[in-house]
């Protein structure tokens, strides 16, 4: 049930539709990133990644019309070598010693399931991707008001003219218009932002069970859309893919008999035709390589940040040189532990901070106080220099 590989049957697995149903998305991501990077050379790009929903939804309209119309699949199907048939289910009345049964059937899709098909596939993902970004437009704007503060209500609550009501009288006519168009919106946002949570759940909760259902074969259609539209997704014969480019030359022919005027407007319309069927023919080549450059450079780049975000180890430097033992200064005794004032073994040792030499606490206070300086060094030093230590080494 879960591994049909190999092609068996005409029914796709689980795993040919998943693939199929998230390469519009994976093309999505890979065609944003590319014009992404291409924007920080190019700043007039920006305008395109404005109105990005709009122009995925027109590419994919395109592109979906143009499969659906020669090859009875989506874009993303096609590739994976499926196709949409048409469900009917023929009743067959037996005799009365075998009873009665039913018969699914497939087809070819009429012309009003591929028009409903492009609706499923471009105009209801578009709706539902506005439908998110307003929302989290209203829920940014809903967490900020309630750290921050409601940024309009605190400043028209207060008159700073001074003038009482007359600033407020002065009041033009398109001002009117403009705040009503304003607060439309505003509460049109707030229905998105309160209904669209609803509609979301709602949505992927049927989503996941149509797909459950797939995979436990007890459905043949892998979502709501597919079953509203009584389709079947099923594997592409061998005979059906052989035929697609005989079909495809059929449709072109017809188009460009049906070419009119005179000789020369024909053959500029002969070559947009012909640079449109190119740009057709290899788009699907070119869109899947887009995705597997953007998939590569995301690896990449991937890579290459956690290469400098992880932190460098450098091996620890050197101490620094003893400080010089002055002329003047006390010399010091050969045995670490003795010290150097008093000559016997330290006691409480301390140590002056401006030299590092260090001494009983009792014998180098008395120093320092009186000298302010360091014994050995004479270097310049207080009492408040002097650390006691805890471990003497």
């Amino acid at each position: 049930m879960l591994f049909q590989v190999g092609g068996q049957g005409t029914r796709p697995t689980f795993f040919e539709m998943a693939a199929a149903q998230q390469l519009p998305s994976s093309l999505r991501a890979a065609l944003t990133y590319s014009l992404g990077v291409l924007a920080l050379r190019r700043p007039f790009l920006h305008r395109v990644l404005d109105y990005e929903d709009e122009f995925f939804a027109l590419l994919m309209l395109v592109l979906e019309t143009h499969s659906l119309r020669t090859t009875d699949a989506s874009f993303s199907e096609s590739l994976y070598g499926l196709r949409r048939r048409a469900v009917m289910i023929r009743i067959k009345k037996e005799n009365s010693h075998s009873g009665a049964g039913d018969k699914i059937l497939h087809s070819g899709l009429e012309k009003h399931q591929k028009v409903l098909s492009v609706v499923f596939l471009v105009v209801l993902p578009y709706f539902k991707s506005k439908l998110h970004t307003i929302y989290n437009k209203e829920r940014e704007a809903t967490l900020q008001a309630s750290l921050w503060g409601n940024s309009d209500e605190r400043f028209d609550d207060t008159d700073y003219s001074g003038g009482g009501d007359n600033s407020f009288v002065s009041t033009s006519g398109s001002d009117r218009e403009a705040s009503t168009r304003t607060s439309l919106k505003k509460r049109v946002q707030k229905i998105v932002g309160a209904c669209y949570p609803w509609l979301h759940a709602g949505h992927e909760g049927l989503a996941f069970a149509y797909q459950l259902l797939y995979l436990l074969d007890a459905t043949g259609f892998y979502s709501l859309g597919l079953h509203a539209l009584g389709i079947h997704v099923c594997r592409a014969t061998g005979q059906e893919l052989m035929d697609t480019s005989s079909r495809i030359s059929t449709i072109r022919s017809r188009e460009r008999e049906r070419l009119r005027g005179p000789p020369w407007l024909k053959t500029v319309q002969g070559a947009l035709l012909s640079c449109s069927y190119a740009v057709l023919d290899y788009a699907q080549t070119g869109l899947i390589a887009a995705v597997f450059f953007f998939k590569m450079m995301e690896w990449w780049y991937q890579s290459a940040e956690e290469r400098m975000s992880a932190p460098t180890v450098y091996p620890p430097p050197p101490p620094p040189p003893p400080p010089k033992v002055a002329r003047e200064g006390i010399p010091l005794p050969p045995d670490r532990t003795i010290c150097p004032l008093c000559s016997q073994k330290r006691a409480n040792p301390s140590v002056v901070a401006v030299s590092g030499f260090v001494y009983c606490y009792a014998c180098v206070f008395k120093y320092v106080s009186q000298y302010k300086r360091c014994p050995v060094t004479l270097m310049p030093a207080t009492v408040d220099q002097i650390r006691r230590l805890f471990h003497d080494v």
